[in-house]
């Protein structure tokens, strides 16, 4: 099998199920992680896993020996640990220096878990990586760290939260409500519930990390 490139890595995470019209485009060669029973979702998706990551409590025990059966690597760790296994795979990724990453599930049944993985995908390990964006069951979430430009279609919603601090200057284009050079401080509800007006809309700071 010839290498895979991994300037586009794809995380794909337990949770709710991402609906086929939902699934943003998986580039062919992107490197896959899959964390525990993301191994089951991305063999659903018909990825094959370079390497599944976890302590392996939720995934099925013939996905995990298919990951193997096929080359891909297995790390396991123990169920008492100090990181979700969604972290963990958010730092192999982060660890092989990719371009982007594509993250697919992670919007499940319990709120701490869903709020835990909207802050990692803006965590320092991941600030080197030019693009970060999930799809969280029918939510797609991108970090704008310095700027953005997001997808959709005249009248979807857009909700722009700061995290790990404030945003700075914030900018944008083509939303109904525009912020031109606002700050946002970290616990505001000032930039939810915007609206596209086009199919694509502008976000842009100077300072701080924004969950878009």
């Amino acid at each position: 099998m010839a290498s895979r490139s991994a300037q586009t890595i794809v995380v794909v995470t337990g949770g709710d199920e991402v609906a086929p019209e939902h699934l943003p485009v998986l580039p062919l060669d992107a490197f896959v992680v899959a964390a525990d029973s993301g191994v089951d979702r991305a063999r659903a998706l018909g990825l094959h896993v370079d390497l599944a990551v976890g302590d392996f409590d939720s995934v099925t025990l013939a996905g995990l020996e298919e990951v193997e059966v096929e080359g891909g690597q297995v790390e396991r760790h123990p169920e008492a640990k100090d990181e979700t296994d969604f972290e963990l795979a958010l730092r192999v990724a982060a660890s092989r220096r990719p371009d982007r990453v594509i993250v697919v599930g992670g919007h499940g049944g319990r709120l701490d878990h869903l709020l835990a993985n909207a802050l990692l995908l803006a965590a320092p390990a991941l600030a080197a990586v030019d693009e970060v964006v999930a799809q969280m069951g029918a939510a797609r979430v991108t970090v704008v760290r310095s700027s953005a430009v997001l997808s959709g279609a005249p009248g979807d919603l857009v909700t722009l939260l700061p995290t790990h601090g404030p945003a700075l200057g914030v900018r944008t284009e083509r939303l109904l409500y525009p912020l031109v050079d606002e700050d946002l401080p970290e616990g505001t509800s000032r930039g939810v519930s915007n609206e596209f007006v086009s199919a694509t809309a502008a976000v842009s700071i100077p300072g701080g990390i924004l969950l878009a």
